[in-house]
């Protein structure tokens, strides 16, 4: 029996930008980290005791003979791609909900792959578990999806990460003192909206947009290397990294119709009124999580401006997908 552990991710800067399709002719590049929640995966190979061949457990049951009849994708697919023979059973757990922002389907195909991999007594690099489930999801499940979160769930940490074609990922991390990036942390503060969305319906009509918004891209480009400065020269006040975020929601919604709403956009007009200085909504938009910059000292009047809401305190981490369970199975 393998268990698999896997982090959510918080993406600050330069979203859109991680689609295929923008950085194949121009580059791409994010800051974002990896954050102390996380997607669980255990794999087992099944006994051979019962009627069926694989066991799939998530917010459903599956029990198939055969792969091509899972109807989950990135199990099926997985399975497909490192040719599984024998029969499984895989359940999944996570912290958080799924559809929320903080790359959940990106995380439990990261978990999932890096656990086969375990089973066969396999250790691979961060670098080829990214790669590995960037093509499942893109290539094999046909997502309309980015190729961040599989990176970052991947390697873990907090990072800029540079996007030049579809072999050339660089991911470097983000070091500063202990103190400012503590600071940096004490000033976020995340929340989750109370409604999903499916992430890939919103991308086909962003992906779709990409060469019509050329310059909100090159806008969101920028501000990942203005945000970069600000990180590693402690002369810049870490203010400005709010005030940036702010500039970044209001470029991110220009880029379509469907990344805001009413909802969202009086959850983020009501905390800025609180005192937040920035935030953002994270993921492909439509819901999920919001993310806000927030004086310790305006902290307590932004939760009472969001009271409905649920207040998700959050820290960093920088393990990224790790086996945290590993024994033969008597079978």
């Amino acid at each position: 029996m393998v268990i698999s552990r896997t982090p959510f991710r918080v993406s600050f800067f330069g979203g859109g930008t991680d689609y295929p399709i923008w950085y194949k002719k121009n580059q791409g590049s994010i800051i974002s980290t990896s954050i102390n929640k996380y997607s669980y995966v255990t794999c087992r190979y099944l006994p051979p005791f019962f009627d069926y061949n694989f066991r799939i457990r998530y917010t459903k049951q599956e029990y198939t003979n055969k792969i091509s009849d899972i109807i989950h994708p990135s199990v099926r697919e997985c399975l497909n791609y490192l040719k599984f023979k024998k029969g499984i059973e895989m359940q999944h757990n996570a912290d958080l909900p799924a559809m929320s922002g903080l790359g959940s389907s990106s995380s439990f195909t990261v978990g999932f792959l890096n656990a086969l991999y375990a089973l066969r007594n396999q250790m691979v690099d961060k670098q080829k578990l990214a790669m590995d489930a960037i093509y499942v999801e893109q290539n094999l499940i046909g997502e309309s999806v980015g190729s961040q979160d599989q990176t970052i769930s991947a390697y873990g940490g907090f990072n800029k990460i540079d996007f030049c074609d579809k072999h050339d990922i660089k991911v470097r991390p983000i070091i500063i003192n202990e103190k400012r990036l503590n600071l940096l942390q004490n000033h976020l503060m995340l929340f989750f909206t109370g409604f999903s969305r499916r992430a890939s319906n919103i991308a086909k009509t962003q992906i779709r947009m990409t060469p019509k918004k050329t310059k909100e891209l090159n806008l969101m480009l920028k501000l990942v290397d203005e945000a970069y400065k600000i990180l590693m020269d402690s002369k810049f006040p870490i203010a400005e990294f709010g005030k940036l975020l702010d500039e970044n929601w209001k470029i991110k919604k220009s880029l379509t119709t469907k990344i805001s709403n009413g909802i969202i956009d009086q959850i983020y007009n009501s905390a800025i009124k609180a005192g937040a200085t920035g935030g953002k909504l994270l993921g492909a938009g439509g819901g999920g999580f919001m993310l806000f910059f927030v004086k310790p000292s305006y902290q307590k009047r932004v939760l009472q401006k969001l009271k409905k809401l649920l207040y998700v305190p959050f820290k960093f981490e920088n393990y990224g997908s790790q086996i945290i369970y590993k024994m033969p199975d008597d079978f």
